[in-house]
């Protein structure tokens, strides 16, 4: 039996993701998430980063890939996994990295012109309509599992 091995993590990547093939072809994308939490400490704020290593494969990799860049939110659902071994000399090593098994990308920002106002370049009707259409097909590209 199977023992519970399930983690979420939300946050921001922190450079753009690595996608490559192992020598039987399986896509595998590796990216790292910046996960912040704020707390109080003696009535002082406090913040603290983690950064946690992902790996997708096969067809989630493609799409992680395809679609994420530095600075884009996600949401990460899958189970961690712990590497070990030992170096040239013999030292041990360790390494717990995510697995993810499903990934939801956050919306992204709307570009903003100079002034903060989202840029223009179209009447504001064609833009809002066109910006629906594009929400609507980009909404099955948003949460992915495989």
């Amino acid at each position: 039996m199977n023992n519970l091995n399930s983690v979420l993590v939300e946050g921001n990547l922190v450079r753009d993701p690595e996608l490559s093939y192992t020598s039987k072809g399986t896509a595998v994308c590796k990216f790292s998430v910046a996960c912040n939490r704020s707390y109080k400490q003696d009535d002082q704020p406090q913040k603290e980063v983690s950064y946690f290593d992902i790996s997708t494969w096969t067809r989630l990799a493609e799409v992680c890939g395809e679609y994420l860049k530095k600075g884009r939110g996600v949401r990460v659902v899958g189970r961690l996994k712990q590497d070990r071994w030992a170096d040239s000399d013999g030292k041990p090593h360790s390494r717990v990295s995510i697995v993810a098994e499903h990934v939801e990308f956050k919306p992204q920002p709307r570009p903003k012109d100079a002034e903060g106002a989202e840029a223009e370049g179209k009447e504001a009707g064609e833009e809002d309509a066109e910006r629906d259409a594009q929400d609507q097909e980009g909404e099955d590209k948003q949460a992915v599992s495989f």
